[in-house]
């Protein structure tokens, strides 16, 4: 972070400084101090960052964002509200910087494309992304304000919940390109249909300039129908041949995915070191991308060869000669029917998926987790576990669709003993759940118990 004065932040933020101090970084989290950082105090329904400003002033921070009043013997910024003075603070340091920021938004993928934009950018430009998944009103702004003189491209990604989140944060951030991977049934509980998903998605093209270019799943059902005489709408695709960037001859190598990739009437060949369609739409908005930063093609498919996952997002792990597939950081119908994909592809005596709970499908969740258990049935797996209440749909369903080696697990310990005794070599055997399921638990017993 560039040093900021307290005076100018407050002024950026709409509040009152007392005292004067110089601060190079922010942050929110008392047990993770930063010496001569500026300490906000958030609030939430379980927490008042407030109790926690004199650990704060203890571990080094130069000075405190606070909205109620404090003895702290370091300089103080009073605000109204902590959290929206986080997002103004962002929203003024992004705009010292004329660099490219890549805003991106879906309801999967979204950080397998970040970490696959970032890889393309980085052929150009010294890029920062997003970490991890902190793409929300608090992770969001922090990204912003971990940029400093030596960042020349940013790839920010977005997350919702509810309508006018994305709208907050696109604000903020002020991409120069916008994507969105796609519109699936995620958060369906509290936005009630695709169609306001959709509209909560398109939120992001309300902190673009006229004319950016805004990169859109051409094959997805309802973004192919966005038109716009304001924005450059640029589609990628695998199945509709008018699209500028298209993927073609796709071919699964062990671990890697080759295809060829066309675009603006290029060709070139890529590695990917990832399977599944889902990862070549992904590659195809990086590479969309990546076109619009002037990044000639090659080097787009030779940066994407490098691609690594991250977290428990299709982590691939051989024991003892089984297949281990660890793709467990998030859920929902679309995901998940693409991860039965990905194991139905793969060389194996034996395809085991393992299915946790999808959350936060409201009252499309019974109908989602049946969709499930019915693609598991047709598309070739052999054994089928399933983890959790919600997850009991999945395995009646497939079991009524005809498949007979259908068990249900409520119990993590369980789950993984019966692994365990099931499990030999030659087998592939994919994690698949919401992340609130915790279904990472149960792969480390399994570890631990086969050695």
């Amino acid at each position: 972070m560039k040093t900021l004065n307290t005076s100018t932040i407050a002024a950026a933020v709409n509040g009152r400084a007392v005292g004067e101090a110089n601060v190079s970084a922010v942050f929110t989290d008392s047990r993770k101090p930063v010496n001569g950082g500026l300490f906000i105090a958030l609030e939430g329904d379980n927490f008042d960052g407030h109790a926690f400003i004199d650990s704060a002033v203890k571990s080094g921070a130069s000075a405190v964002m606070c909205r109620k009043e404090t003895n702290a013997d370091i300089p103080v910024i009073y605000v109204d509200d902590t959290k929206k003075a986080l997002l103004d603070l962002g929203a003024y340091y992004r705009s010292t910087f004329d660099i490219p920021v890549i805003g991106l938004t879906g309801s999967v993928g979204k950080t397998t494309t970040k970490d696959m934009i970032a890889l393309v950018a980085g052929a150009k430009y010294n890029t920062l992304k997003t970490q991890g998944n902190l793409n929300n009103d608090i992770g969001m702004p922090l990204t912003l304000l971990s940029m400093d003189e030596s960042t020349q491209c940013a790839v920010i990604e977005m997350g919702m919940n509810h309508l006018g989140e994305i709208s907050r944060l696109t604000r903020t951030s002020r991409p120069t390109i916008g994507v969105i991977t796609n519109v699936g049934v995620s958060h369906i509980e509290n936005l009630g249909s695709r169609e306001n998903i959709l509209k909560a998605k398109l939120e992001i093209i309300e902190g673009m300039e006229k004319g950016s270019p805004l990169i859109l799943n051409g094959d997805n059902d309802l973004l192919s129908t966005v038109m716009s005489e304001r924005f450059k709408v640029v589609f990628f695709s695998i199945t509709n041949p008018v699209c500028k960037i298209r993927a073609d001859d796709i071919k699964e190598d062990g671990l890697f995915s080759e295809f060829t990739v066309s675009a603006y009437g290029e060709k070139v060949r890529v590695r990917l070191p990832a399977i599944g369609i889902h990862n070549v739409y992904n590659a195809l908005a990086a590479v969309a991308v990546g076109r619009e930063l002037g990044i000639p093609l090659n080097e787009c498919a030779e940066a994407l060869g490098h691609y690594v996952p991250s977290g428990m997002r299709q982590n691939i792990v051989n024991k003892n000669g089984i297949t281990f597939i660890e793709d467990c950081y998030n859920a929902s119908p679309d995901s998940v029917k693409a991860t039965l994909n990905t194991l139905s592809k793969i060389d194996a005596k034996r395809r085991i998926a393992v299915l946790g709970d999808m959350l936060e499908l409201g009252s499309f969740s019974e109908n989602a987790h049946r969709m499930c258990g019915e693609y598991c049935a047709s598309a070739g797996i052999d054994m089928l576990f399933t983890y959790g209440e919600r997850a009991k749909d999945i395995a009646s369903s497939a079991r009524d669709r005809g498949m007979k080696n259908v068990e249900s697990f409520a119990d993590g310990d369980k789950l993984a003993q019966r692994l365990v005794l099931v499990l030999r070599e030659g087998d592939a055997v994919s994690f698949k759940a919401s992340h609130g399921m915790k279904l990472e638990n149960v792969i480390k017993k399994v570890y631990e118990m086969i050695g």
